[in-house]
């Protein structure tokens, strides 16, 4: 609201306020009326007085407002316009600029058509120089463009056969001298912190009589002793000319225990009849059968796996009476089941994994005489119906290559059952079996054109390979001998490794006359 118009209302209600005052003081005080009437003219007189200064001091401060408000517009229209010049100089300087550059580049085409047109023309010319150079040197060497490139890549081929062996030689020879000083430290730990029996064990299947009036008593009137005993427990008892000794035959390894213990306890007690054989032969098998429980207990609590139910218990047992090439199978079951934890926690693996594979490895060998298969098989079988993991039934299938093994838990099995059946000592290989692995191994050879003569040596652990010198060179050698090794790691099996020797030499022989 307008100051003035502030001062004039409150002069109008101060002259009201008065007026009224007047109207109401007039009865009583009529004698001081002409005094308040100038009075309230004065007052009226100064009130518009001070509106009129109020009303001159206002418009003197917006006048004053308005000019700053003017003074400070223009600054700001001039620095705007100092802007504008700025920029207009700077896209001036800009349009020169590329006005300049377009004229270089333009200059620049031109330079680059003119090189492009002397670059086609020598492309033409030295096209024309190869031409004649090509039908040059067809001339002097009598040899078309297509002849002199087969020629050349033959020679590259040969060159790129020969880098190439000699790469995978060295290759090669890294990798083992890496790979077996590594597989050396770990499996001399691990076989050192096995401890287990060295010898191979031999089944017992003889029994020692006391004298040689034993074994008529032992065959009986008419034969009716050794009948017994043959019925009952399923074996062939061979009385000959071997003094104090009849000898046990029968391919059940638990049968021949039964007879033995039941023999030697009727030898004891010396009344030998059907009756007593009945009894000693029943309490014989039950000693058995608590041997086998009891071995398969002992082999959990030796290797610490446990969880196993009864039947695979007794299974783990049966093996006690089981040896392959004379070597105990529950004995190596748990010496492979030893050596994979062991290797297991070198690898970083779970090794209580490693060791309930280890162990229940050859599992299928205490059922190879009651059913048809082989122990692998059978093994996967029992393992899957005793609900073990897929890890471990893959275990048990790989361990001796039937499969190929894919999980490292596999191959730690596989190295420690082949650490367990190669140590010295450990198995017996028979006369037969061995004079067929060398001949296989010499026969593998042979089928190679390249190979002229090869001799299997050291006990078959190595094979030497003289080769035909006009047929192979030294680089196709290393190609020829890693084949020969896959066909014998495919086609035989051998305790440890096989060293394949090949050896190339050429002789020219004159004489002087």
């Amino acid at each position: 609201m307008n100051p003035i118009i502030t001062v004039i209302i409150g002069v109008a209600a101060l002259a009201v306020g008065l007026i009224i005052g007047y109207l109401l003081r007039k009865r009583t005080a009529e004698a001081e009326l002409g005094s308040a009437e100038e009075q309230a003219k004065r007052i009226l007189e100064d009130a518009i007085k001070a509106a009129e200064t109020k009303k001159k001091e206002t418009l003197l401060e917006a006048k004053e407002e308005i000019l700053s408000s003017k003074n400070e517009f223009d600054r700001e229209v001039k620095d705007r316009r100092a802007e504008l010049t700025r920029l207009e100089r700077r896209v001036t300087q800009k349009e020169e600029t590329l006005d300049k550059k377009a004229e270089t580049l333009e200059k620049k085409d031109e330079q680059l058509q003119t090189k492009l047109r002397e670059a086609d023309e020598k492309n033409e010319e030295v096209a024309r120089v190869l031409d004649e150079q090509q039908k040059t040197l067809q001339r002097i060497s009598g040899m078309t463009a297509e002849q002199a490139k087969d020629l050349l890549l033959r020679n590259l081929e040969d060159e790129i056969r020969h880098e190439k062996a000699m790469k995978l030689a060295q290759i090669e020879e890294e990798f083992k001298a890496e790979a077996d000083a590594k597989a050396k430290e770990t499996l001399s730990l691990a076989i050192q912190r096995c401890a287990a029996d060295h010898v191979a064990d031999v089944t017992v299947s003889s029994v020692h009589l006391p004298s040689e009036d034993m074994k008529g008593r032992i065959i009986g009137r008419e034969g009716r002793n050794i009948r017994t005993i043959e019925t009952l427990v399923g074996v062939d008892l061979i009385i000959d000319d071997t003094p104090e000794t009849i000898t046990i035959s029968c391919f059940d390894p638990v049968r021949r225990e039964i007879t033995r213990i039941a023999l030697e306890k009727l030898i004891q007690d010396g009344r030998i009849h059907p009756t007593k054989i009945e009894e000693r032969v029943e309490k014989a098998r039950r000693e058995v059968d608590d041997a086998i429980k009891q071995a398969g207990n002992r082999a959990t609590f030796e290797t610490g796996v446990h969880g196993f139910s009864p039947d695979m218990i007794k299974l783990l047992g049966r093996l006690k009476y089981r040896t392959s090439y004379g070597q105990n199978v529950l004995k190596h079951s748990i010496e492979v089941s030893l050596l994979s934890g062991i290797l297991a926690d070198e690898l970083g693996c779970d090794s209580m994994v490693a060791k309930r594979a280890g162990l229940l490895h050859d599992i299928g060998k205490a059922l190879t005489q009651e059913v048809e298969g082989s122990h692998v098989q059978l093994g996967v079988d029992v393992a899957r119906k005793h609900k073990e993991s897929a890890e471990i039934i893959h275990a048990i299938e790989a361990h001796h290559g039937d499969v190929e093994p894919k999980t490292l838990i596999a191959m730690i099995v596989q190295a420690a059952d082949a650490i367990s059946a190669a140590r010295p000592g450990a198995r017996r290989e028979n006369l037969e079996n061995y004079i067929k692995r060398l001949a296989k191994l010499e026969e593998i050879a042979n089928d190679f054109d390249c190979v002229e003569k090869s001799f299997a040596i050291q006990a078959g652990r190595e094979i030497r390979i003289m080769v035909k010198p006009e047929k192979i060179d030294d680089d196709s050698m290393i190609l020829v001998a890693r084949d020969i090794v896959k066909r014998i790691e495919s086609e035989l099996e051998y305790p440890g490794q096989i060293k394949v020797h090949m050896i190339r030499e050429s002789r020219a022989i004159e004489y002087a006359k």
